[in-house]
């Protein structure tokens, strides 16, 4: 077949691809790094003569030029499966920016059920000679995106990586509707999260926990880059993969030889992950890498498949954790800051998992930019309308740089009194005092 011919036939310009859009339209905009780029700069280039759309996606990695043109929330109105920079930025400055409140695993599953998609956008790599256009950086749920969606578009973009698969990471031409070629801008970043003392010392205590030929998963931001590091550097061997987000962290265990998934259950050999965001060295090493094994976030995050994983190691982050051990890791109050993404899931898998256990960490104690004083991550009560991401019985490891305590199967006062053992010094007395009035805390407590 002579694939060619049929990208030729299906190339218009992003002004055309644009001019598609209609007023209540649900537009999809991919996810992270496959953001449409030049679809969105004829987009907004339209936006007077629209008067609302809505879009979803998540992950930005870069503010929209329709975000830009439309700064007060009037017309385009953002729904967010998880927050980056940009998306929190909408959400929380303006009227036209919202969450959507699901379990990542649920995503691809909800679209093919639920769904209305008029125009999906997604940004790919060019056609391969079978006819495919592979999905970079984002396998996530962009198959489901593109089995409901009325119009596929694809704007190609020769700087993306092709990551190798994997299932539901590549689309054939013919499922395609209109092809756009856009300016091939550098593929966007994200920071390596940066990490210092408080940090080292919470991946110090994580790190013990870690047995060789576990398979781990990461989260976002310095406690876990700070994990991998100290495995790099670390006598640890034959790890594993299976991860929502492949991050930076990867990269640095794998140089190091400890990644060789070689005691995996399934997909050995193989480095899972739904998602890349990260640095340049990070998606060079997962271009064309048939080490690493793009995969939907119903395969990457589903608990039933990280059970199947002995060993099974998760590490994430959080905002605060109450006295009963209720973690809270998507908003401070009614700002918000992330979304549910994958831990919930990986809480539950890792702890179904033979010999697996799950760890969520955070700093014992913040500055509060507002009053100028520190204050404590562990709380009596979470602060009103913070979200609860993981209830009390799912807890299992916590982690400050003050120690590690395993919640699970532990009572209330049990859990208070090693919850409290977490906090910062200062803080303790406080904590005490609220646990007595909460009936958590037993007399025969230490004091």
């Amino acid at each position: 077949m002579d694939y060619s011919k049929e990208y030729q036939e299906k190339l218009i310009s992003a002004k055309d691809a644009a001019s598609m859009v209609k007023d209540n339209m649900w537009i999809d905009y991919a996810w992270s790094a496959n953001t449409p780029v030049a679809f969105d700069k004829a987009l907004a280039e339209r936006l007077d003569e629209l008067n609302e759309i809505y879009l979803r996606g998540g992950v930005i990695l870069w503010e929209p030029e329709v975000f830009k043109k439309d700064p007060k929330g009037e017309k385009v109105v953002w729904n967010s499966w998880h927050a980056g920079g940009p998306d929190r930025n909408r959400i929380n400055k303006t009227p036209g920016g919202f969450y959507n409140p699901l379990r990542y695993s649920e995503l691809p599953r909800w679209y093919r059920e639920n769904c209305k998609v008029d125009i999906a956008v997604i940004v790919t790599p060019p056609m391969d000679k079978h006819g495919n256009f592979n999905f970079g950086l984002s396998a996530s749920h962009l198959m489901a995106v593109i089995e409901v969606a009325d119009k596929v578009i694809i704007e190609v973009n020769e700087k993306m990586v092709t990551g190798l698969g994997g299932f539901e990471h590549e689309i054939n031409i013919k499922d395609v509707d209109y092809v756009i070629e856009g300016e091939n801008p550098e593929i966007a970043t994200l920071p390596k999260g940066s990490f210092g003392e408080v940090d080292k010392k919470v991946a110090e205590l994580i790190v013990e926990e870690i047995p060789n030929g576990a398979t781990l998963q990461l989260g976002i931001g310095g406690m876990p880059n700070a994990v991998g590091s100290l495995i790099a550097d670390s006598d640890l061997k034959d790890l594993g993969v299976h991860t929502e987000m492949y991050v930076d962290g990867f990269v640095e265990m794998a140089k190091r030889g400890k990644l060789s998934g070689a005691k995996k259950n399934i997909d050995r050999f193989r480095q899972v992950y739904g998602f890349a965001a990260g640095s340049k060295e990070m998606y060079d090493y997962i271009d064309g890498n048939s080490a690493c094994m793009a995969a939907p976030t119903s395969y990457t995050n589903d608990a039933r498949v990280i059970a199947q994983l002995d060993n099974f190691v998760s590490i994430n982050n959080a905002v605060n954790i109450d006295l009963f051990g209720q973690v809270s890791s998507e908003s401070s109050g009614l700002k918000h800051i992330s979304g549910a993404g994958g831990q919930l899931d990986f809480v539950l898998g890792a702890y179904l998992s033979k010999g697996g256990k799950s760890f969520i960490c955070l700093s014992s104690k913040f500055m509060n930019k507002k009053t100028g004083k520190e204050e404590s991550r562990i709380v009596p009560n979470f602060e009103p309308f913070s979200v609860i991401t993981a209830a009390r019985p799912n807890t299992h490891w916590i982690v400050t740089e003050y120690g590690k305590y395993n919640c699970k199967g532990q009572s209330t006062w049990q859990r208070a009194e090693g919850i409290i053992n977490l906090a910062a010094p200062e803080f303790r007395d406080d904590l005490i005092k609220e646990a007595e009035k909460m009936n958590i805390w037993r007399r025969t407590n230490k004091r």
